[in-house]
């Protein structure tokens, strides 16, 4: 599986879906399992080798800081659940998000979730899980995915060297002033005006 099927596939489980939030969220993931589960054992590898590249792209400061306004704080999982749901958006706005977070703000489930008030919009946990639950159902073996991955990463160049990723640089996300400068559109729409 190359990047473009990757993103073929995740693009056709959330086909239909209005927001791909919330119980949205949980319908993508199953229909990727669905989808994974219809391909072979290493397709599915494959497809977690490329899940786990792209989610660790989105392993940022300013992402992160996105993430912050629009769930109203965010902690370290539930930072893995929303870089999850990001990717569950499909390609096009995985590519916003990651040249500019603050893009969210035109993004429409997050602009109804500002005017609602609802700190669960683009966090999808589940969507972390869907390579492993496809795995375990094409194999009848609930540890064989991860032994699988383990022994892929072996196998692979360079993988697993301790290197800390890049998460370009820290600032304080309970600093008004800061967020509205680093991210104006999304301070906008979950911080309300500035009042300065």
């Amino acid at each position: 599986m190359n990047v473009d099927e990757f993103w073929a596939v995740v693009e056709s489980a959330g086909a239909g879906l209005d927001g791909r939030t919330g119980d949205a969220g949980e319908a993508v993931a199953a229909a990727l399992v669905t989808r994974l589960a219809a391909t072979s054992p290493e397709g599915i590898l494959d497809f977690q080798e490329l899940f786990d590249q792209l989610h660790g792209a989105l392993y940022r400061w300013d992402v992160w800081a996105a993430a912050y306004l629009i769930g109203g704080g965010c902690s370290d999982d539930s930072f893995m659940d929303f870089r999850a749901g990001v990717i569950a958006q499909g390609r096009e706005w995985y590519e916003r998000v990651l040249a500019s977070p603050d893009a969210l703000a035109d993004h429409a489930v997050v602009r109804q979730a500002a005017a609602e008030k609802d700190d669960y919009a683009l966090f999808a946990e589940s969507v972390n899980y869907v390579a492993c639950e496809a795995y375990e159902r094409v194999t009848n073996d609930d540890h064989a995915f991860y032994d699988a991955m383990e022994a892929r990463q072996h196998v692979a160049v360079g993988v697993g060297g301790g290197c800390e990723p890049d998460m370009g640089e820290d600032f304080d996300f309970d600093d008004d002033d800061e967020m509205r400068r680093r991210l104006p559109r999304l301070a906008g729409l979950f911080l309300g005006p500035d009042d300065d």
